[in-house]
Protein backbone atom coordinates (compact mmCIF):
# COMPACT_ATOMS: atom_id res chain seq x y z
CA UNK A 1 0.00 0.00 0.00
CA UNK A 2 1.34 3.49 -0.84
CA UNK A 3 2.80 5.47 2.34
CA UNK A 4 0.38 8.67 2.96
CA UNK A 5 1.75 11.76 4.13
CA UNK A 6 -1.11 13.83 5.63
CA UNK A 7 -0.72 17.15 6.75
CA UNK A 8 -2.88 18.83 9.87
CA UNK A 9 -2.64 22.87 9.79
CA UNK A 10 -4.33 24.59 12.94
CA UNK A 11 -4.32 27.97 14.37
CA UNK A 12 -2.90 28.58 17.44
CA UNK A 13 -5.22 30.38 19.71
CA UNK A 14 -7.06 31.60 16.53
CA UNK A 15 -9.25 34.01 17.64
CA UNK A 16 -6.96 36.01 20.18
CA UNK A 17 -4.03 35.76 17.68
CA UNK A 18 -6.09 37.74 15.09
CA UNK A 19 -7.08 40.57 18.40
CA UNK A 20 -3.66 40.83 18.87
CA UNK A 21 -2.98 41.76 14.97
CA UNK A 22 -5.36 44.45 15.21
CA UNK A 23 -3.80 45.40 18.80
CA UNK A 24 0.08 43.91 19.31
CA UNK A 25 -0.76 45.47 23.02
CA UNK A 26 -1.93 42.19 23.98
CA UNK A 27 0.68 40.06 23.18
CA UNK A 28 2.32 38.58 26.31
CA UNK A 29 -1.11 39.31 28.40
CA UNK A 30 -3.91 37.62 29.06
CA UNK A 31 -6.99 37.60 27.08
CA UNK A 32 -10.34 36.12 26.69
CA UNK A 33 -12.53 36.36 23.79
CA UNK A 34 -16.38 35.96 24.34
CA UNK A 35 -19.42 38.02 25.76
CA UNK A 36 -18.51 40.67 27.83
CA UNK A 37 -21.42 39.98 31.08
CA UNK A 38 -21.17 37.44 33.15
CA UNK A 39 -24.40 35.25 31.50
CA UNK A 40 -21.61 35.41 28.70
CA UNK A 41 -19.31 32.41 27.65
CA UNK A 42 -15.44 31.62 26.58
CA UNK A 43 -15.12 31.51 23.06
CA UNK A 44 -11.04 31.11 23.07
CA UNK A 45 -8.54 32.25 25.27
CA UNK A 46 -4.50 32.68 25.23
CA UNK A 47 -1.91 30.34 26.58
CA UNK A 48 -1.66 33.13 29.26
CA UNK A 49 -5.11 32.76 30.10
CA UNK A 50 -5.22 29.05 30.47
CA UNK A 51 -2.28 28.63 32.96
CA UNK A 52 -5.05 30.48 35.01
CA UNK A 53 -7.62 27.42 34.25
CA UNK A 54 -9.28 29.54 32.01
CA UNK A 55 -10.60 26.99 28.75
CA UNK A 56 -13.02 27.87 26.07
CA UNK A 57 -16.96 27.05 27.26
CA UNK A 58 -16.36 28.39 30.29
CA UNK A 59 -18.81 30.89 32.08
CA UNK A 60 -17.62 34.29 31.35
CA UNK A 61 -17.96 35.34 35.00
CA UNK A 62 -15.89 32.31 36.31
CA UNK A 63 -13.32 32.99 33.98
CA UNK A 64 -13.11 36.69 35.77
CA UNK A 65 -12.91 34.60 39.20
CA UNK A 66 -9.84 32.83 37.40
CA UNK A 67 -7.81 35.67 35.92
CA UNK A 68 -8.77 38.93 37.46
CA UNK A 69 -6.41 40.35 35.10
CA UNK A 70 -7.58 38.85 31.62
CA UNK A 71 -9.01 41.14 28.95
CA UNK A 72 -12.04 40.57 28.15
CA UNK A 73 -12.93 41.23 24.13
CA UNK A 74 -15.87 40.87 22.62
CA UNK A 75 -15.29 38.38 19.59
CA UNK A 76 -15.81 39.49 16.01
CA UNK A 77 -16.87 37.22 13.91
CA UNK A 78 -16.81 38.96 10.25
CA UNK A 79 -13.13 39.69 11.14
CA UNK A 80 -12.30 35.74 11.98
CA UNK A 81 -13.76 34.94 8.88
CA UNK A 82 -12.01 37.24 7.11
CA UNK A 83 -8.34 35.78 8.32
CA UNK A 84 -9.82 32.19 7.95
CA UNK A 85 -10.51 32.74 4.08
CA UNK A 86 -7.32 34.47 3.71
CA UNK A 87 -5.25 31.59 5.16
CA UNK A 88 -7.41 28.98 3.19
CA UNK A 89 -6.92 30.89 -0.12
CA UNK A 90 -2.74 30.67 0.44
CA UNK A 91 -3.53 26.94 1.47
CA UNK A 92 -5.48 26.40 -1.61
CA UNK A 93 -2.48 27.96 -3.86
CA UNK A 94 0.30 25.92 -2.82
CA UNK A 95 -1.29 22.17 -1.97
CA UNK A 96 -2.50 19.25 -4.43
CA UNK A 97 -5.65 18.24 -1.83
CA UNK A 98 -6.94 20.07 1.14
CA UNK A 99 -9.54 19.93 3.11
CA UNK A 100 -11.08 22.94 5.17
CA UNK A 101 -11.78 20.82 8.91
CA UNK A 102 -12.68 23.84 10.63
CA UNK A 103 -12.62 27.49 10.34
CA UNK A 104 -9.07 27.27 11.64
CA UNK A 105 -7.68 23.66 10.76
CA UNK A 106 -6.93 22.11 7.81
CA UNK A 107 -6.14 18.79 6.15
CA UNK A 108 -3.38 18.52 3.30
CA UNK A 109 -2.66 15.08 1.76
CA UNK A 110 1.01 15.31 0.04
CA UNK A 111 1.47 11.79 -0.52
CA UNK A 112 4.38 11.09 -3.13
CA UNK A 113 5.71 14.48 -2.61
CA UNK A 114 8.60 12.65 -1.01
CA UNK A 115 10.05 11.57 -4.56
CA UNK A 116 9.71 15.17 -5.71
CA UNK A 117 10.68 17.45 -2.70
CA UNK A 118 10.53 17.10 1.29
CA UNK A 119 7.70 16.43 2.90
CA UNK A 120 8.68 18.11 6.05
CA UNK A 121 10.40 21.10 4.10
CA UNK A 122 7.44 21.76 1.64
CA UNK A 123 5.33 21.81 4.76
CA UNK A 124 7.69 24.21 6.75
CA UNK A 125 7.72 26.59 3.70
CA UNK A 126 4.08 26.41 3.40
CA UNK A 127 3.47 27.41 7.06
CA UNK A 128 5.96 30.02 6.88
CA UNK A 129 4.28 31.83 4.12
CA UNK A 130 1.26 31.48 6.12
CA UNK A 131 2.46 33.52 9.03
CA UNK A 132 4.30 35.93 6.64
CA UNK A 133 1.09 36.77 4.65
CA UNK A 134 -1.02 36.64 7.47
CA UNK A 135 1.34 37.48 10.87
CA UNK A 136 -0.83 34.63 12.15
CA UNK A 137 0.82 31.63 14.29
CA UNK A 138 0.18 28.11 12.96
CA UNK A 139 1.20 24.79 13.99
CA UNK A 140 1.47 21.65 11.96
CA UNK A 141 1.88 17.69 12.43
CA UNK A 142 2.78 15.50 9.45
CA UNK A 143 1.77 11.96 10.17
CA UNK A 144 0.70 8.76 7.97
CA UNK A 145 -2.64 9.87 8.14
CA UNK A 146 -5.68 12.23 9.74
CA UNK A 147 -5.34 11.02 13.70
CA UNK A 148 -1.77 10.79 14.11
CA UNK A 149 -1.41 13.90 12.36
CA UNK A 150 -3.55 16.00 14.35
CA UNK A 151 -2.49 14.56 17.77
CA UNK A 152 0.85 15.73 16.70
CA UNK A 153 -0.12 19.45 16.02
CA UNK A 154 -1.50 19.24 19.41
CA UNK A 155 2.25 18.65 20.64
CA UNK A 156 3.78 20.96 18.57
CA UNK A 157 1.74 23.99 19.48
CA UNK A 158 2.07 26.44 20.31
CA UNK A 159 3.65 27.68 16.86
CA UNK A 160 5.44 24.95 16.19
CA UNK A 161 6.18 21.36 13.71
CA UNK A 162 6.19 17.76 14.23
CA UNK A 163 6.61 15.31 12.66
CA UNK A 164 5.83 11.10 13.49
CA UNK A 165 7.16 8.94 10.74
CA UNK A 166 5.52 5.40 10.83
CA UNK A 167 8.07 3.59 12.69
CA UNK A 168 7.43 6.17 15.41
CA UNK A 169 3.53 6.01 15.67
CA UNK A 170 3.22 3.52 18.17
CA UNK A 171 6.59 4.88 20.43
CA UNK A 172 4.78 8.55 19.90
CA UNK A 173 1.16 7.86 20.71
CA UNK A 174 1.85 5.08 23.80
CA UNK A 175 2.70 7.84 26.38
CA UNK A 176 0.06 10.36 25.92
CA UNK A 177 -2.87 10.54 27.52
CA UNK A 178 -5.61 9.08 26.55
CA UNK A 179 -7.76 12.85 26.14
CA UNK A 180 -5.38 13.24 23.10
CA UNK A 181 -7.08 10.61 21.16
CA UNK A 182 -10.16 12.28 18.48
CA UNK A 183 -13.51 11.50 19.51
CA UNK A 184 -12.77 10.59 23.45
CA UNK A 185 -15.04 13.36 24.84
CA UNK A 186 -15.50 14.27 28.39
CA UNK A 187 -18.14 11.23 28.93
CA UNK A 188 -15.70 8.40 27.16
CA UNK A 189 -13.05 9.56 28.74
CA UNK A 190 -13.98 9.63 32.46
CA UNK A 191 -15.46 6.58 31.89
CA UNK A 192 -12.08 4.72 30.63
CA UNK A 193 -10.62 6.37 33.88
CA UNK A 194 -12.85 4.84 35.85
CA UNK A 195 -11.71 1.56 34.24
CA UNK A 196 -7.76 2.78 35.54
CA UNK A 197 -7.30 3.46 31.72
CA UNK A 198 -4.92 6.72 31.52
CA UNK A 199 -2.70 6.43 29.06
CA UNK A 200 -2.77 5.77 24.96
CA UNK A 201 -0.61 2.57 25.76
CA UNK A 202 -3.40 0.28 27.78
CA UNK A 203 -5.58 0.88 24.91
CA UNK A 204 -3.04 -0.20 22.57
CA UNK A 205 -2.86 -3.72 24.36
CA UNK A 206 -6.33 -3.93 25.36
CA UNK A 207 -8.41 -6.92 22.92
CA UNK A 208 -10.45 -4.87 20.24
CA UNK A 209 -13.46 -7.09 21.47
CA UNK A 210 -13.29 -5.48 24.87
CA UNK A 211 -13.48 -1.99 23.63
CA UNK A 212 -16.71 -2.95 21.86
CA UNK A 213 -17.89 -4.33 24.40
CA UNK A 214 -17.56 -1.48 27.25
CA UNK A 215 -18.11 1.49 23.86
CA UNK A 216 -20.31 -0.24 21.88
CA UNK A 217 -19.94 0.49 18.20
CA UNK A 218 -17.35 3.29 18.71
CA UNK A 219 -15.19 1.10 20.60
CA UNK A 220 -13.74 -0.48 17.16
CA UNK A 221 -12.74 3.11 16.01
CA UNK A 222 -11.05 4.81 19.29
CA UNK A 223 -8.88 1.25 19.53
CA UNK A 224 -8.30 1.73 15.85
CA UNK A 225 -7.07 5.26 16.74
CA UNK A 226 -5.24 4.08 19.76
CA UNK A 227 -3.36 2.19 17.26
CA UNK A 228 -2.40 4.50 15.02
CA UNK A 229 -4.97 2.87 12.09
CA UNK A 230 -6.71 5.73 10.09
CA UNK A 231 -7.61 5.03 6.52
CA UNK A 232 -10.18 8.44 6.39
CA UNK A 233 -8.83 10.03 3.46
CA UNK A 234 -8.86 13.97 2.55
CA UNK A 235 -11.41 15.04 1.48
CA UNK A 236 -11.50 18.10 -1.37
CA UNK A 237 -12.74 21.45 -0.27
CA UNK A 238 -14.38 23.69 -2.64
CA UNK A 239 -16.65 26.71 -1.65
CA UNK A 240 -18.96 25.50 -4.23
CA UNK A 241 -20.18 22.74 -1.32
CA UNK A 242 -23.24 23.52 -0.46
CA UNK A 243 -26.93 22.25 0.24
CA UNK A 244 -29.91 23.64 -0.82
CA UNK A 245 -34.14 23.08 -1.61
CA UNK A 246 -36.44 25.07 -3.58
CA UNK A 247 -40.15 24.89 -3.89
CA UNK A 248 -42.02 25.18 -7.39
CA UNK A 249 -45.68 26.77 -7.13
CA UNK A 250 -48.48 24.27 -8.20
CA UNK A 251 -50.20 27.53 -9.45
CA UNK A 252 -47.72 30.60 -10.06
CA UNK A 253 -47.90 32.80 -7.42
CA UNK A 254 -47.67 36.68 -6.00
CA UNK A 255 -48.42 36.33 -2.57
CA UNK A 256 -44.99 37.72 -0.85
CA UNK A 257 -46.58 36.79 2.56
CA UNK A 258 -46.43 33.10 1.74
CA UNK A 259 -43.50 33.35 0.27
CA UNK A 260 -41.83 34.68 3.33
CA UNK A 261 -43.02 32.05 5.16
CA UNK A 262 -41.84 29.68 2.88
CA UNK A 263 -38.65 30.89 2.83
CA UNK A 264 -38.40 30.62 6.65
CA UNK A 265 -39.51 27.08 6.43
CA UNK A 266 -36.81 26.31 3.76
CA UNK A 267 -34.00 28.11 5.70
CA UNK A 268 -34.86 26.59 9.19
CA UNK A 269 -35.16 22.87 7.89
CA UNK A 270 -31.27 23.57 6.24
CA UNK A 271 -29.91 25.53 9.24
CA UNK A 272 -31.12 22.02 11.46
CA UNK A 273 -29.04 20.07 8.60
CA UNK A 274 -25.98 21.95 9.06
CA UNK A 275 -26.08 21.38 12.53
CA UNK A 276 -26.97 17.92 12.62
CA UNK A 277 -23.56 17.45 10.34
CA UNK A 278 -21.85 19.71 12.76
CA UNK A 279 -21.00 22.26 9.37
CA UNK A 280 -21.53 26.19 9.28
CA UNK A 281 -21.93 28.40 6.70
CA UNK A 282 -20.42 31.18 5.10
CA UNK A 283 -22.79 31.95 2.09
CA UNK A 284 -26.47 32.21 1.22
CA UNK A 285 -28.04 32.84 -1.98
CA UNK A 286 -31.73 33.46 -2.50
CA UNK A 287 -33.27 32.07 -6.13
CA UNK A 288 -36.36 33.08 -7.57
CA UNK A 289 -37.89 32.24 -11.06
CA UNK A 290 -40.85 34.20 -12.62
CA UNK A 291 -43.48 32.83 -14.46
CA UNK A 292 -41.57 33.42 -17.96
CA UNK A 293 -38.96 31.24 -16.47
CA UNK A 294 -36.47 34.21 -16.14
CA UNK A 295 -34.31 32.91 -12.78
CA UNK A 296 -32.63 35.39 -10.75
CA UNK A 297 -30.00 34.99 -7.64
CA UNK A 298 -28.82 37.38 -5.15
CA UNK A 299 -26.08 36.00 -2.46
CA UNK A 300 -24.42 36.99 0.76
CA UNK A 301 -21.04 36.72 2.55
CA UNK A 302 -21.68 36.10 6.03
CA UNK A 303 -19.26 35.06 9.04
CA UNK A 304 -19.73 31.71 9.84
CA UNK A 305 -22.87 30.21 11.69
CA UNK A 306 -25.39 27.40 11.45
CA UNK A 307 -28.23 29.47 13.41
CA UNK A 308 -31.74 29.93 11.55
CA UNK A 309 -32.55 33.97 13.01
CA UNK A 310 -29.15 34.76 11.21
CA UNK A 311 -29.74 32.88 8.31
CA UNK A 312 -33.51 33.78 7.86
CA UNK A 313 -33.07 37.54 8.56
CA UNK A 314 -30.43 37.46 5.36
CA UNK A 315 -32.56 35.16 3.55
CA UNK A 316 -35.15 37.57 3.85
CA UNK A 317 -33.44 40.91 3.01
CA UNK A 318 -32.11 39.02 -0.11
CA UNK A 319 -35.13 37.91 -1.09
CA UNK A 320 -36.67 41.56 -0.46
CA UNK A 321 -33.76 43.00 -2.79
CA UNK A 322 -34.08 39.95 -5.54
CA UNK A 323 -37.92 40.76 -5.81
CA UNK A 324 -38.40 43.91 -7.41
CA UNK A 325 -40.33 43.22 -10.77
CA UNK A 326 -44.20 42.34 -8.78
CA UNK A 327 -44.90 39.67 -11.13
CA UNK A 328 -45.78 36.35 -11.32
CA UNK A 329 -43.48 33.86 -9.55
CA UNK A 330 -42.95 30.36 -10.64
CA UNK A 331 -40.29 28.78 -8.07
CA UNK A 332 -38.17 29.70 -4.99
CA UNK A 333 -35.17 28.61 -3.67
CA UNK A 334 -32.16 28.80 -0.47
CA UNK A 335 -29.10 27.28 -0.86
CA UNK A 336 -26.29 27.46 1.82
CA UNK A 337 -22.78 27.06 0.76
CA UNK A 338 -19.24 27.71 1.60
CA UNK A 339 -19.33 24.93 4.33
CA UNK A 340 -16.70 24.22 6.64
CA UNK A 341 -16.81 21.78 9.74
CA UNK A 342 -17.21 23.04 13.03
CA UNK A 343 -20.03 23.61 16.09
CA UNK A 344 -21.80 27.07 16.36
CA UNK A 345 -18.76 28.54 18.37
CA UNK A 346 -18.89 32.29 16.99
CA UNK A 347 -21.89 33.36 18.06
CA UNK A 348 -20.81 32.35 21.61
CA UNK A 349 -19.74 36.42 21.58
CA UNK A 350 -23.34 37.84 22.26
CA UNK A 351 -24.16 37.66 25.93
CA UNK A 352 -27.10 34.94 25.10
CA UNK A 353 -26.35 31.23 26.28
CA UNK A 354 -29.74 31.40 27.03
CA UNK A 355 -30.02 31.46 23.10
CA UNK A 356 -27.73 28.81 22.60
CA UNK A 357 -29.29 26.07 24.92
CA UNK A 358 -32.60 26.68 23.54
CA UNK A 359 -30.96 25.67 19.89
CA UNK A 360 -29.70 22.58 21.51
CA UNK A 361 -33.21 21.95 23.04
CA UNK A 362 -35.17 22.24 20.12
CA UNK A 363 -32.61 20.41 17.68
CA UNK A 364 -33.05 17.61 20.42
CA UNK A 365 -36.80 17.42 19.89
CA UNK A 366 -36.26 17.49 16.04
CA UNK A 367 -33.68 14.46 16.85
CA UNK A 368 -35.83 12.54 18.70
CA UNK A 369 -39.73 13.38 17.14
CA UNK A 370 -38.61 14.56 13.54
CA UNK A 371 -37.67 17.77 12.04
CA UNK A 372 -41.69 18.81 11.99
CA UNK A 373 -41.84 18.42 15.96
CA UNK A 374 -41.24 21.66 16.58
CA UNK A 375 -41.33 25.14 13.87
CA UNK A 376 -41.39 28.85 13.87
CA UNK A 377 -45.05 29.49 13.61
CA UNK A 378 -44.02 32.37 11.05
CA UNK A 379 -42.68 29.41 8.53
CA UNK A 380 -45.62 27.67 8.69
CA UNK A 381 -48.65 28.60 5.73
CA UNK A 382 -51.87 29.25 6.29
CA UNK A 383 -52.29 26.29 3.69
CA UNK A 384 -50.62 23.84 6.24
CA UNK A 385 -52.24 24.91 9.36
CA UNK A 386 -55.46 24.60 7.67
CA UNK A 387 -54.75 20.97 6.87
CA UNK A 388 -52.97 20.23 10.12
CA UNK A 389 -56.26 21.10 11.84
CA UNK A 390 -58.02 19.20 9.58
CA UNK A 391 -55.79 15.88 10.22
CA UNK A 392 -56.31 17.12 13.96
CA UNK A 393 -60.42 17.02 13.39
CA UNK A 394 -59.91 12.99 12.48
CA UNK A 395 -61.26 10.20 15.12
CA UNK A 396 -57.81 8.83 14.80
CA UNK A 397 -55.29 10.70 14.65
CA UNK A 398 -52.65 10.27 17.02
CA UNK A 399 -51.06 12.96 17.75
CA UNK A 400 -51.15 14.81 20.91
CA UNK A 401 -53.05 18.28 20.81
CA UNK A 402 -50.85 21.10 19.87
CA UNK A 403 -49.37 23.71 22.16
CA UNK A 404 -47.99 26.81 21.38
CA UNK A 405 -44.97 28.21 23.91
CA UNK A 406 -43.08 31.09 23.81
CA UNK A 407 -39.58 31.22 23.98
CA UNK A 408 -38.10 34.45 24.62
CA UNK A 409 -34.22 35.70 25.32
CA UNK A 410 -32.09 38.47 25.69
CA UNK A 411 -29.83 39.56 23.70
CA UNK A 412 -27.80 42.94 22.56
CA UNK A 413 -30.40 44.80 25.10
CA UNK A 414 -33.84 43.70 22.96
CA UNK A 415 -36.01 41.20 24.26
CA UNK A 416 -36.66 38.75 21.00
CA UNK A 417 -39.48 36.42 20.75
CA UNK A 418 -40.19 33.34 19.09
CA UNK A 419 -43.55 31.51 18.82
CA UNK A 420 -43.27 27.63 18.18
CA UNK A 421 -45.21 25.11 17.46
CA UNK A 422 -44.82 22.02 19.49
CA UNK A 423 -46.33 19.09 18.87
CA UNK A 424 -45.16 17.23 21.89
CA UNK A 425 -47.14 18.92 24.85
CA UNK A 426 -45.24 15.82 27.01
CA UNK A 427 -42.23 17.73 27.09
CA UNK A 428 -43.23 20.76 27.89
CA UNK A 429 -45.21 19.05 31.05
CA UNK A 430 -42.14 17.18 32.08
CA UNK A 431 -43.61 13.80 31.07
CA UNK A 432 -41.35 12.75 28.52
CA UNK A 433 -39.22 9.86 28.78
Amino acid sequence: MRERNIVHLDLDTFFVSVERLRDSSLVGKPVVIGGLSDRGVVASCSYEARQYGVHSAMPMKLARNLCDDAIIIRGDSEMYTKYSRLVTDIIAGEAPLYEKASIDEHYIDISGMDRFFGCMQWTHELRQKIIRHTGLPISYGLSVNKTVSKIATGEAKPNGELEVVRSRVIPFLSPLSIRKIPMIGDKTYHLLRSMGIQTVRTLQEMPVEMMEKVLGKNGNEVWRRANGIDAAPVRPYSERKSISTERTFEKDSINVVHMQELLVSMVERLAYDLRKKQKLTACITVKIRYSNFDTHTLQKHIPYTSFDHVLIAAAKELFDRLYKRRILIRLIGVKLSHLVGGVQQLDLFEDTPEMIRLYLALDKLRNRYGKKSIRRAVGISNREKMKEEEDESRPDRTLPEEIEQRASWQAGGSTFKRLWKINRPDYLTGNAS
